[in-house]
């Protein structure tokens, strides 16, 4: 329980609670482990329960009728998924999908909805979590409407690197594909638009890795576009 209880005090939801508080959470959640290109939400699909990652990442995206997919953002520890469908009970607007092994903790929504009514500080934490995702969401309809194809790239690869994970971004975690989903565009563009930063010397491509090596120069192309 000690294990479960740390785990929830790391997701930002419930950091204000303390350990009484938290030990009864701690006791309505359940675990699961998923494998890469595993799917953890459909679109149009019921969810029962709001999901929590644990340990590494998913992404979520919504998909055209022709299986064209847009990534809306990636779910990193501490994140959390569903919550727009969990509120209101309707079918999910969105997908998810593990990008390598992934540690999920799940509330159910008659849990959470109790929560929500138990303590209304848990409410609060609710609305600065939807405030932030239409933040990102205005974010993204901003950079798909006046950013040209390498700026939008400069943005994810510096972006990436804010959310923990260096200077490096790893091929193997996210394909051509994925950026492409993420940006708004096709594989190709992807190709030449790392190509081109690398050529400017903003980035360097060395196996599966691709490396910032000029953060300022990335930074301004990113404003650009």
């Amino acid at each position: 329980m000690a294990a479960q209880t740390d785990m929830l005090r790391r997701v930002p939801l419930f950091a204000g609670m303390d350990q009484a508080q938290l030990s009864v959470v701690g006791q309505k959640v359940f675990q699961k482990t998923l494998d890469r290109r595993e799917i953890v939400l459909l679109e149009g699909e019921t969810a029962d329960a709001l999901y929590m990652v644990v340990s590494g990442v998913v992404k979520v995206f919504m998909s055209s009728p022709d299986g064209k997919e847009q990534i809306l953002y990636l779910a990193r520890p501490g994140d959390v998924l569903n919550e727009i469908s969990l509120l209101d009970g309707s079918p999910s607007p969105l997908s998810a999908e593990t990008l390598g092994q992934v540690v999920l903790q799940g509330l159910p929504r008659k849990e959470l909805l109790a929560l929500l009514r138990q303590h209304p500080e848990l409410a609060t934490k609710v609305i600065d979590l939807l405030t932030a995702r239409l933040r990102s969401m205005l974010t993204l309809v901003a950079d798909l409407s006046f950013r040209d194809v390498t700026a939008r790239l400069a943005r994810l690869l510096l972006e990436h690197a804010q959310r923990g994970s260096g200077a490096e971004l790893p091929r193997d975690l996210l394909t051509q594909q994925d950026m492409a989903a993420m940006i708004g565009t096709a594989r190709e563009m992807v190709g030449r638009s790392l190509k081109s930063l690398e050529s400017l010397k903003a980035i360097s491509i060395e196996r599966h890795r691709i490396a910032i090596v000029n953060q300022s120069l990335l930074e301004k192309i990113a404003s650009l576009g």
